[in-house]
């Protein structure tokens, strides 16, 4: 069946106008809609409730709209991630499938949902999360009818985060976690989810505990991992091509080498289909650009280009929201429009001081 996908932006933390309007408009059913990856405007925190109030929104049009029960429309993916910094709009990219089918001849747009066994406070961060994650991911990539890992080209996922709560029932299970800071556990279940994207599409070897949050010439070109308190198991969106999935959309994917590579933007959306010039311009995009889907995080090095960076020694802002607003900016400034998917936390996400860089497009 043919993947439709549609690109909304968030008028206030509850709004969810833009996908009743899709429904009205006939461009899909609430039925049809099958996952939802979106910007909210909170702090990109631990305690950042927008990604909650969003959420709480969107499933309640599908409900009024559509005719799924309440646990069907909970079990749609909703990957929210928090923090618009600098430029980047509030917004959602909704996912949707139709009845049609296309030529096997012509690999489209394909997409597969999978959730993880459950993770629990003492896997983060080790080993056991990232065999969790790698198997969730193959189940993904069947769902979606994708044989082979080089057509799949973005993994989102959601992953829970420790809390003094899942903490506490950790220890009184007397089981270790890796850290007793929350907001490091957000990196490192990232990271930890990054590895096992990569070692689920066999980009990696199954990597020693010693090496999780410490090697970083291990990740994943395909990764775009968040966490939150909002789910106590991965949840995996998987989005790739497969002969005769149908539809006018394609997905390419390529890398940004740091928060300032335009050509990463560039690659990845001609690696989806687009030819583009040498020295590509917004408006050689036109309409045919849904979104782009990017990961980022301060260069662990704090140097950019051989110049020193200071975001890593600021004690007033944190380097989440420094690296989310400028590679924002960049990439808002490559494709002349700031509602730009940009998730900070890149460990084991793409290159050190890098990220991957996903790109859907029209090319019908």
């Amino acid at each position: 069946m043919a993947v439709i996908a549609r690109k909304v932006v968030i008028q206030n933390v509850q709004d969810a106008s833009g996908v009743a309007k899709l429904i009205d408009d006939g461009v899909f059913a609430a039925d049809q809609v099958i996952a939802v990856i979106g910007k909210t405007e909170g702090n990109g925190g631990v305690n950042d409730f927008t990604r909650i109030l969003s959420d709480q929104a969107f499933r309640s049009v599908l409900m009024d709209c559509g005719s799924r029960s309440l646990g069907e429309v909970e079990q749609i993916p909703m990957v929210w991630s928090g923090g618009c910094d600098g430029v980047i709009t509030p917004h959602a990219t909704v996912f949707a499938r139709n009845d049609e089918a296309g030529p096997d001849d012509r690999a489209r747009l394909a997409v597969g949902i999978a959730m993880s066994d459950t993770i629990l406070p003492e896997d983060i961060g080790r080993p056991t999360m990232v065999s969790k994650v790698a198997d969730g991911v193959r189940k993904a990539m069947e769902i979606a009818g994708i044989s082979d890992p080089a057509e799949v080209h973005y993994v989102q996922t959601k992953t829970p985060l420790l809390t003094m709560e899942s903490i506490r029932d950790a220890k009184s299970r007397g089981k270790t976690v890796f850290s007793d800071d929350i907001h490091q556990s957000m990196d490192m279940s990232n990271g930890t989810t990054g590895l096992g994207i990569a070692v689920g599409l066999g980009e990696i070897e199954m990597p020693d505990a010693a090496a999780i949050g410490s090697d970083l010439e291990l990740y994943s070109s395909v990764a775009s991992c968040s966490s939150g308190v909002e789910l106590d198991r991965a949840q995996i969106v998987l989005v790739g091509n497969a002969p005769g999935a149908g539809g006018d959309l394609r997905i390419g994917h390529a890398v940004m080498t740091d928060a300032l590579d335009f050509d990463g933007i560039y690659d990845a959306i001609r690696s989806a289909g687009l030819d583009l010039p040498d020295r590509p311009h917004p408006t050689d995009l036109g309409d045919r650009l849904v979104n782009v889907f990017l990961k980022c995080e301060a260069d662990p090095d704090a140097e950019l280009r051989g110049r020193r960076q200071i975001m890593l020694d600021d004690s007033d802002v944190h380097w989440h929201r420094h690296s989310k607003g400028a590679v924002g900016g960049v990439t808002a400034a490559a494709v002349g429009d700031p509602a730009v998917f940009v998730s900070v936390s890149a460990q084991h996400q793409g290159p050190p001081g890098g990220g991957p860089v996903a790109a859907i497009v029209r090319v019908d």
